[in-house]
This record gives structure tokens, sequence and C-alpha cells, in this order.
């Protein structure tokens, strides 16, 4: 999703069109300083949509839905669109690891499922 300008003696841009997303982003934040193969996430939302960008290091992201399950190694520049009613988790490989996330929504506590079954009760 992320396309790049320049190369190593210049440095790199990175960038994307937000046109190019399913929502328009309402929130944003990042992760960083997580140790060396530590796991976050281990949650789904009701109606948040996202997408998880590597911005540095090396992430695998685990998601659980209806259709199955997925695991996706991202690095720096990859993404992957994760729906509502997906449970996900995420693994920080390296230890200097950046994930950047955009959200369709703001943030809520009530949107927020902790039990990976429940994707499977609606």
């Amino acid at each position: 999703m992320l396309k790049n300008f320049g190369d190593e003696s210049t440095g790199i841009l990175s960038y994307m069109e937000l046109t190019d997303l399913k929502f328009i982003p309402r929130r944003m934040y990042y992760v960083s300083k997580v140790p060396k193969g530590q796991v976050r996430g281990k949650h789904g939302h009701y109606e948040d949509e996202q997408y998880l960008f590597c911005i540095q290091g090396q992430i695998l992201v685990n998601l659980f839905s209806k259709n199955g399950e997925q695991s996706i190694v991202l690095n720096p520049g990859d993404s992957v669109y994760v729906d509502r009613m997906v449970w996900g988790e995420q693994q920080y490989m390296t230890g200097n690891d950046i994930m950047l996330v955009l959200c369709s929504t703001k943030h809520d506590d009530a949107d927020k499922f902790t039990d990976k079954e429940e994707v499977l009760k609606r």
C-alpha cells in the first residue's frame, strides 16, 4: 500500500493516498519500544476497522475471523487491513519495531472484545 520514492543515497520517502483506504481514518496511533518476542493486541473490534503498518522492524500479525486464521509477517512498508469482527494479535520480532495503526472510529472501550470465540458468535 505504501509507495516509495528515493534511494539509499538520499533517503526514501514512503507515502500513500488516503483515498486508497476502505475508510476515512478517525484515529491514528503507533506502538514502539516493545521487547523482542512480546505479543500485544489479543482483541478485536465490533465496529472499528484498522490498517496496521510496519514502520520499522518486523511484526508477525495473527488474525482470526469466520473465514479462518491468517498469519502475516510485516516488514517496513508492509500493511494489513483488519476488518471489524476480526480478532488479532501482533508479535514484535526485533525489539526495535514500530507499528502505525489507522482506525475507522474514535476510541471506544465498548467496541473491543478479548474473547477470540466472539468472532464466531456473530
